[in-house]
């Protein structure tokens, strides 16, 4: 077969321009990325080789070898594990098959000061190779394949795969080094680098230099060590292979669980949001081992969807080596390991978050929107996750706890009140928390998607019910006044009048609301709209119509202030014949205002203009 030239995927080429190009400053960090992907490799064929042992015939002892070349200028890092063949080669190293990556590049700004942060949150792996090798070629034969491969590339744009032939099993990556790059050459350098970085690979990492051999690295699994033998960079270290992350870890957990069930669990939570953390998938990124075996990367039955954040290492001495996909899923010792590190995980957050000197804030700016979907997924640990959980309020620019929040519930006052949005800013403008600001009722700001659905879930916190102010009516009625004093609001229209006025605006508007009605939650805007009690909130409204397209919205109740100046001209207008006339374009023009306060379009621009003009004609 003759040489092919391919194109890069469009994201590879905007990743290797800023890996090229400005990404990191220590540059060193390509070795350890190269000997994490050969790890990798060799921990995925010596699973598979238990169920097909031929895979390793004449070749299982698994090793990385690392071989400097100072004469031709290369440095070749060399691995017997599972390789790969041509469809392998064009999807690993020619496109980024990866959850999430399309939202990825569109966060790109083209600033590449600006993008090495995301780049670093993304991981590089491969690529960053091309940091100090002006090409790169890649020799591979898969494990069980007859054929091998050869793949090329300058990191330009393009790549070459060639069939090649007496190839080892395992995959060879020779870097051909930029100039001014010959450190990496050097065997203290490499050493060096590989003590740094690659000491806890649980397989032997030889450097073949100056005629001779040596193993440069412990060769032994980190997670198997005692915790008083490992130092804080070993554990950071082992966090970036494992995670194949750039940040370091907020929190390392890292313990042994013995009894009826023995496992060890390496778990650390990243300083960085991944960012892969809202697909859709939600996938798990622990990896599990049985008797330090590498069994899979991608255990949902390890953890609950809500602690997908977690990275690193769970490593079970009962469970049976050959687990398949189906044994995973029915295992009853899983789900005992699973209900361990849920216990244990939440236990060490609550830790965190009751530790003035910690940095929960953090962590929860990172995390929180995640952490919630707990409460509305897990109803055994809900109020183990609830205690944990952190909120913005009308009262309080930095997240609190719901305890904190009882605490300073106004005399008279029964529920938890709550209101969702998009921002917190335009949340906290809202018409619809008017009354409860004035009363001096705390209110909970909730702007995460996952919002909409677990108050609803959870119903009560220490007997106190969550209750949305933007659904159903408003009774402020028994909640005492701020400080005692008397409340100082406008005289209302009177009932007679509100009447008349409420009754010719149903006419105007007909089915375009559910009901007017007077508002106990208004203090200075005229009008807002709100949810019936059982009704879907208009922001969940608006979200499921952003994803399922233009449904038709459903008529809302129109709440009128009557105590609102132009409510009271309005309302003593309406005596009389003919008020449904003369009212029906304030009617329209003051529902298409609760509308957009609310942040709805309005359905007739055109008619929404012509009534504006109309009535400010008149005004003037």
């Amino acid at each position: 077969m003759a040489e092919e030239k391919l194109s890069f995927q469009a994201e590879v080429s905007k990743l290797l321009d800023i890996v090229v190009h400005s990404l990191y400053s220590n540059k060193e960090i390509f070795l350890r990325e190269l000997i994490s992907n050969a790890s990798d490799a060799c921990d995925r064929l010596r699973y598979a080789a238990l169920t097909q042992a031929d895979l390793i015939a004449g070749d299982g002892d698994f090793r990385i070898i690392i071989t400097p070349d100072k004469a031709a200028r290369t440095l070749t890092i060399r691995d017997n594990g599972i390789g790969m063949n041509r469809a392998d080669l064009v999807e690993t190293l020619g496109t980024i098959a990866r959850s999430g990556t399309a939202q990825f590049v569109k966060q790109l700004s083209g600033d590449a000061k600006k993008d090495v942060s995301l780049i670093g949150q993304f991981g590089v792996g491969f690529y960053s190779a091309f940091m100090v090798a002006e090409k790169v070629d890649v020799f591979t034969r898969r494990a069980g394949e007859e054929q091998g491969w050869r793949w090329s590339s300058e990191g330009l744009g393009e790549f070459v795969v060639a069939e090649e032939a007496g190839l080892d099993r395992g995959t060879r990556i020779v870097m051909h080094l930029r100039a001014g790059e010959d450190e990496f050459l050097e065997s203290y350098r490499l050493r060096h680098i590989i003590k740094t970085y690659s000491d806890h690979i649980a397989l032997p990492i030889v450097l073949v230099a100056d005629d001779k051999e040596e193993t440069a690295n412990s060769a032994s699994a980190l997670w198997t060590r005692s915790k008083s033998e490992i130092t804080k960079e070993q554990y950071t270290e082992f966090y970036h292979h494992v995670a194949h992350a750039f940040d370091d870890p907020w929190m390392t957990l890292h313990y042994k669980a013995e009894g009826a069930i023995e496992y060890t669990g390496l778990l650390f939570v990243p300083s960085q949001k991944p960012f892969d953390i809202f697909h859709p998938d939600r996938k798990q990124h622990l990896k599990l081992y049985v008797k330090r075996v590498f069994i899979t990367d991608d255990c949902a039955e390890l953890l609950p969807a809500y602690l997908r954040f977690l990275r690193g290492v769970v490593d079970s001495q009962d469970l049976p080596l050959n687990l398949s996909r189906e044994m995973l899923q029915h295992n009853p010792m899983l789900a005992k390991i699973k209900t361990g590190l849920v216990k244990r995980v939440l236990s060490e957050l609550k830790k965190k978050s009751e530790d003035s000197d910690g940095d929960f804030a953090s962590f929860w700016n990172c995390f929180g929107a995640v952490l919630k979907e707990g409460l509305y997924e897990d109803f055994e640990r809900r109020d183990e996750v609830l205690e944990i959980c952190r909120f913005r309020t009308t009262n309080s620019d930095e997240p609190i706890t719901l305890a904190a929040y009882l605490d300073r519930m106004k005399a008279g006052q029964e529920a938890i009140y709550y209101i969702t949005g998009d921002e917190v800013e335009t949340v906290r403008k809202s018409p619809l928390l008017e009354g409860y600001i004035a009363k001096g009722v705390e209110v909970l700001l909730l702007t995460d998607p996952i919002d909409e659905f677990w108050p609803s879930a959870v119903n009560a916190f220490r007997e106190k019910n969550f209750r949305s102010v933007a659904q159903g009516a408003a009774d402020l009625s028994a909640v005492k006044s701020e400080d005692g004093e008397q409340e100082k609001a406008a005289e209302p229209a009177a009932n007679d009048e509100m009447d008349a006025l409420i009754a010719s605006f149903k006419l105007a508007l007909g089915e375009q609301v559910k009901d007017v009605r007077s508002s106990a939650r208004l203090t200075s805007s005229p009008v807002c709209l709100v949810a019936d009690d059982g009704d879907v909130s208009m922001h969940l409204e608006r979200l499921l119509r952003q994803h399922q397209g233009g449904a038709k919205r459903p008529p809302r109740i129109l709440e009128v202030n009557p105590a609102h100046p132009l409510i009271r001209r309005l309302a003593n207008d309406a005596k009389g014949d003919g008020a449904v006339e003369r009212l029906t374009d304030a009617a329209h023009l003051l529902l298409d205002q609760a509308r957009i306060v609310e942040g709805e379009a309005v359905p007739d621009t055109q008619a929404f203009a012509q009534r504006l003009s109309m009535m400010l004609e008149r005004a003037v």
